[in-house]
């Protein structure tokens, strides 16, 4: 069930990618390398990602919503998965597992395509590209 509109969503990209960005001296684990790293590299690809994305918060405007969420559901798999995969998780886990769950998520949840007036304001979102 989608019930989250895609412009809420991409709001909540630009606060949880700060939020990634600086999640390793808020909660404490910047002394992990493979740890911070992981959380940081995260939260810029969530930040370009939104800049990036066809929906109201988007600046650039060339990914589609749908492969952007494709992209959220994949980053949250593999963000979630990272503390066992580059063995920290003995160190800290719990701020990658739960980044993770959110972004599958909030993949899972949001609108596939922006509202109406959005669509109607900015035609090019309904054209296809060669």
């Amino acid at each position: 069930m989608r019930f989250i509109p895609t412009r809420f969503h991409g709001i909540l990209d630009y606060i949880v990618g700060i939020i990634f960005v600086i999640a390793p001296w808020v909660f404490d684990f910047a002394d992990s390398s493979a740890a911070t790293w992981t959380m940081v590299i995260a939260g810029i690809i969530v930040l370009v990602q939104a800049v990036c994305t066809n929906y109201e918060p988007g600046i650039i405007k060339k990914i589609p919503m749908t492969s952007h969420l494709m992209m959220d559901f994949g980053l949250g798999v593999i963000l979630a998965l990272t503390p066992w995969m580059f063995n920290f998780a003995d160190e800290v886990y719990v701020p990658h597992v739960v980044g993770g769950i959110f972004s599958i998520l909030a993949s899972l949840t949001t609108h596939r395509v922006p509202s109406t007036s959005y669509r109607t304001v900015h035609p090019q979102h309904d054209r296809v590209r060669p």
